[in-house]
């Protein structure tokens, strides 16, 4: 009775197997065909086609290490810092033990500055900029990499970073940087944010407009040389940092809109294609929501820092280490694969819907910390 159930599965999964074999011909046909060919030639049309080959088989090689090496990634990089043991908001003179004479010219760096321009180390010198790269540019037979499940999530991570430094480095120069928004903007402040806003996929070489170009990793470094001159300039008292409550209180809803907006993207994707493992834009957007929450993680910490009076006086301290840990929380989420589950699924899960939640959940202590502040 068994006999033709047996021989319906062989017959079954031998065509899968003549399938996958056919399959297999077909992608592997023009490589053999090519090979035919250049077997064919002579060594004056071998030698070069062979060296224009090692060439790519170099470039492509250090293109997949650069994608695939996440140098000194450090979810816990804040603890480095020590901001705990720093009770002095940013630009005020430095505080010395009691009989100990006060320094001249010595005033508090800003940690926000600190944070943000070591931030763009990591990104564009600790680490390759990957969006700008030539073969990260040409895609995978000229379709998107963000549209394939391979070699994307670093750079999608890198830009999510970005993204929080992008934010930040406006508001230094509108309110953080200036008081009460009256004073002249800092040159240094200003030059950074323009760099950093440079478009982010900008190689040696582009075609609008046609010929050389600076490449964005330069742009980007030239940002990171500003904030540390802005903030050297600070230290000596010769530039201004104004944490008053109601520059936090921009700042804190600036980065409530910045995650805001993540998280509508991240809610469309999970409600709308919810592929599972199969989506390939999943990752995208999750690797990209797990840097802005990095850079934040680091930039929040560091606001602690330089805001600590105003933290204190108005009763935000409790909030406030709670919104940090829940930012270090979200850090903790990092699937091999990521998956875009049914949220009431049960085999694929749904990472983009925790990190969703993860995001909700800073924000909505953003909000409720600018709304006390506001009170």
């Amino acid at each position: 009775m068994l006999d033709p159930i047996v021989a319906f599965f062989q017959r079954f999964f031998a065509a899968i197997g003549r399938g996958i074999g056919h399959l297999i011909s077909w992608l592997a046909w023009p490589f053999i065909a090519a090979g035919n060919w250049y077997r064919q030639r002579d060594w004056i049309i071998k030698g070069p086609i062979a060296i224009v080959l090692i060439g790519l088989v170099g470039l492509y090689g250090y293109f997949i290490w650069q994608t695939q090496s996440w140098h000194n990634f450090n979810i816990d990089y804040v603890n480095a810092y020590n901001f705990a043991a720093r009770k002095n908001d940013a630009g005020l003179p430095v505080k010395v033990a009691a009989g100990e004479a006060a320094p001249a010219n010595k005033c508090e760096r800003s940690a926000i500055v600190d944070v943000t321009a070591d931030l763009i180390d990591f990104n564009v010198n600790q680490n390759a900029w990957v969006s700008s790269m030539i073969l990260y540019k040409l895609g995978l037979f000229g379709m998107d990499w963000d549209d394939t499940p391979w070699l994307d999530n670093k750079a999608s991570f890198q830009r999510g970073i970005n993204q929080a430094i992008r934010r930040t480095s406006v508001e230094l120069v509108d309110t953080l940087g200036r008081v009460r928004g009256t004073s002249g903007v800092n040159n240094e402040l200003q030059s950074a944010r323009g760099n950093i806003q440079f478009d982010e996929e900008t190689w040696y070489f582009g075609f609008s407009p046609f010929g050389p170009k600076t490449p964005t990793p330069s742009f980007y470094r030239a940002a990171m040389r500003d904030l540390h001159k802005f903030n050297d300039a600070l230290a000596a008292c010769n530039a201004t940092f104004d944490a008053r409550s109601d520059n936090l209180v921009q700042f804190l809803d600036r980065i409530a809109n910045d995650l805001g907006n993540t998280s509508a993207i991240i809610r469309e994707r999970s409600e709308f294609h919810n592929g599972g493992w199969f989506d390939t834009r999943a990752d995208d957007r999750f690797w990209f929501a797990f840097g802005q929450l990095y850079g934040y993680y680091g930039i929040l910490s560091a606001a602690g820092a330089d805001f600590d009076a105003v933290i204190t006086q108005r009763g935000l301290t409790q909030i406030w280490a709670e919104t940090v840990k829940q930012l270090r929380a979200a850090l903790n989420i990092q699937p091999l694969i990521i998956s875009n589950g049914r949220e009431d699924g049960w085999i694929m899960p749904t990472h983009l819907a925790t990190m969703g939640f993860y995001i909700l959940r800073v924000r909505s202590n953003l909000v409720e910390m600018r709304d006390i502040l506001t009170r």
